[in-house]
Formats: C-alpha cells, structure tokens, sequence
C-alpha cells in the first residue's frame, strides 16, 4: 500500500474519530489522484475492526438497492465481531443514485438499534457530496477535505523540487510518467481531466451545454491567473449562452477541483459576487498538460512560467484554505492590482507575486493599504518570501 504517511494529520483525525463512543459518518470528499482511497484503506488496518470496502466507480449507475446490499453486509460484520463494532466504506458514494437520502435513513435504523456500525464515505467530486450532506445527513457528519498534493508532498513522496512541482503540479497518480512528457500529458488529459468531466460532473449533474463546459475549461487553463469578464468569455466561446450559464459551469469546475473564478475583494459581498473572476487552476498541471511546451521550453518562456508560478501560488492558497474559514480573492481597482487578498474575520493578507512578467514597482499594494489597512502585506518571489517556503507552508500560516 502506497505510504502517505505525510498525509498523517489526515489520518490522525480519522482514526481518532474511529476510536470515540459517539457515532458520525465521517465524509473524505477531494479531487480525483488525492489519496483519498489509500488514506481509507490504512484507517482501515490500523482499526482492527471486520470491515467491508466497496467502490461504487463503475461505468453503469449504482442504485439503492445496490448499497442496501452493502450496507447489510456491514451489519453482517457487526454482528459476527463480538461487540467490536465493523467498518463500512463506501467509496465514489457520489455516483450512487439517491445515496444520501438513502444513507440518512439506513444511519438512522442503525442509530435507532445501537448497531456500531461506522461508515466512512469517499467522493471525487466535492461540491457534489456536499450538496448531498448538507440536504440529507445534517448533524450525522464530519467532513474531511483531501486536497491536490502539495509541493512538500510531492517533494517526500518522489524527490521533487519547486520547478517540477511547478510544471507537473500535485498529481501523484501522474509522477511515473514526466521523463515522457507525451505520455504523461495523456494521461493527465484522458485519465484525470476527461475522467473528472464526463463521470463527476457530466453524468451526476444537469448540464445543458457539455461543450461549453470543456471550453470553458480550456479557457480556464489559457487564462489562469488572470482576471476575464463573462463578457469576454461570452466572446471567446462558442454556443455561450448567457453569464449565468457560465457563472454555474465555473463553479461546477470549481467543485470538482479543477478550476475557480476568485472573486475580486472589495469590503462589500454584493459587488464580490457581480465582479469579473479571476481564472486559476487548482493543480498547474491543467494548465501545462494542454500545451505542447516541456518543462524547460516553459522555463525559457517568462510570461508562461510567470503565469505558472502566479497560478501555482493561487491554487496552493485556495486548496489549502478550503474548510478553514479563510477566503481567497484577487482586488483591482482601475490599473491598481493585488494578485490575492486572505480575509478571516477582520483579518486581512494582501499578496502580490513577482515573476519575470512582472514589474518592480508595485502600486496595487500602496493603494491596498491605504483603503483596507491590512494586517499583513506579502511579496513572494524575487526580494521577497521564496516560492518554495511560500509554498510549504499553509494560507492560515500567514494570517497568523
């Protein structure tokens, strides 16, 4: 079984979770190639409970009928453990038609009959399961967040430094394949990009415009790290439809790991939700996969690798921030701009990163200042705070 043990507070949480009286389901929800399975499998030994894993990731639909089975014999693994209790996962519950509904109620009879039955569900497509805990299981959860790999991560598992880790993001699945850049582009594009749109987001939500979803996402990778109206969008796309479309097919995106829209900050969350995003991958892979430059043709490109390293720092801001209360967003104001705010509470961080495309001055952050008086201002790259320290530590480190 492959080691995450860097991936320890993960399963610290999950275990002790396991090990208390009182009953929760606990909910691993992240992008697909995030270790949410194996972390699963290794809570799974270091229980010591009779167990049953089953994975609902097949190509036709799984019904309720389909996890009444597996969840009785769940209760079958209870009932021969002695008064140990069992273990019960349930992975890609996501795929499962009417599974949350349908877990709330077979919780609920085993709740009702003090049956130790623990339940652990794993799903690739967050925004998803989600939607379905917070309608159905309210109160009979905990979620745990498995974000895209980090550059400590991926630097512990295969000896990584900043600029491969810059280039092939955090995608351990993929990190056999870069001494091939062809084959590792395929894989990334038809094993994990495909994969995510046609099974996660394709086949479980209504989509009326499934081509305009992938162009928006190609878009995405085109213009990562950069501010673009709907208008504009509207303009590059084919068969746009209206704003709103758009708008809910980015935040698809977005649920499912792949690609967000930052908000711009202003103080004011009417003109937060009405202004342009900010287009960013959440892995820079997305962004590289696409193209045909190898690692050192976009290390010669400066305006590319200065959009990487912008998209990079963005994405480990956003996937380290989910579930913390913090949240990221970019401000402009006329030809004033700061590449990312973190707000918590009345707690501001403005950040700006430097890059070959990028000027000396920095005039965004002088105006930033004078209009929100933020606790922290933070250069990252050149002069500044390294990208690689930046990196290793998390968006909660800096508002500290």
């Amino acid at each position: 079984m492959t080691d995450l043990s860097f991936r320890r507070p993960i399963f610290d949480v999950m275990l002790a979770r396991m090990q208390e009286p009182r009953r929760f389901i606990q909910v691993l929800a992240g992008p697909r190639q995030t270790g949410k399975t194996t972390l699963a499998q290794q809570v799974m030994e270091a229980a010591g409970l009779p167990r049953h894993y089953v994975s609902a990731d097949e190509p036709a639909m799984q019904d309720r009928v389909w996890l009444n089975a597996q969840w009785d014999i769940g209760r079958v693994r209870v009932r021969d453990s002695g008064g140990r209790g069992a273990l019960l996962v349930l992975d890609e519950v996501q795929k499962i038609t009417g599974w949350a509904d349908a877990v709330k109620r077979l919780w609920d009879e085993d709740t009702a009959a003090r049956r130790p039955l623990k339940v652990i569900l794993l799903g690739s497509a967050p925004l998803l399961v989600q939607r379905g805990l917070t309608e159905s299981l309210a109160g009979r959860f905990e979620l745990v967040r498995v974000s895209h790999w980090s550059l400590a991560e991926m630097r512990q598992a295969f000896g990584w430094d900043l600029d491969r880790f810059l280039y092939y993001g955090g995608y351990p699945g993929a990190a056999a394949l870069v001494d091939d850049h062809h084959r590792w582009a395929r894989y990334i594009l038809d094993s994990l990009v495909e994969t995510t749109l046609s099974r996660d987001i394709l086949l479980l939500t209504r989509v009326d415009k499934p081509a305009l979803l992938r162009q928006l996402f190609r878009l995405g990778g085109d213009y990562s790290g950069q501010v673009l109206s709907y208008q504009k969008m509207l303009g590059q796309l084919q068969d746009a439809g209206n704003t709103t479309t758009l708008a809910h097919y980015l935040e698809l995106l977005s649920g499912a790991g792949m690609l967000t829209g930052l908000q711009k900050f202003s103080g004011a969350r009417v003109r937060q939700r009405g202004s342009s995003p900010k287009l960013l991958v959440l892995n820079t892979a997305l962004m590289t996969a696409p193209t045909s430059l190898t690692l050192e043709a976009a290390r010669d490109d400066r305006e590319f690798w200065g959009r990487l390293v912008e998209s990079a720092v963005g994405a480990h801001l956003v996937n380290t921030a989910a579930g913390t209360g913090i949240n990221v967003f970019y401000w402009r104001e006329r030809n004033h701009e700061v590449d990312y705010v973190l707000k918590t509470g009345r707690a501001i961080v403005a950040i700006e990163v430097t890059s070959g495309r990028r000027k000396l001055a920095l005039p965004g952050m002088d105006a930033f200042e004078k209009t929100f008086r933020p606790r922290r201002k933070l250069l990252v790259g050149g002069q500044g705070i390294s990208v690689e320290e930046f990196l290793e530590r998390p968006a909660g480190a800096w508002l500290a």
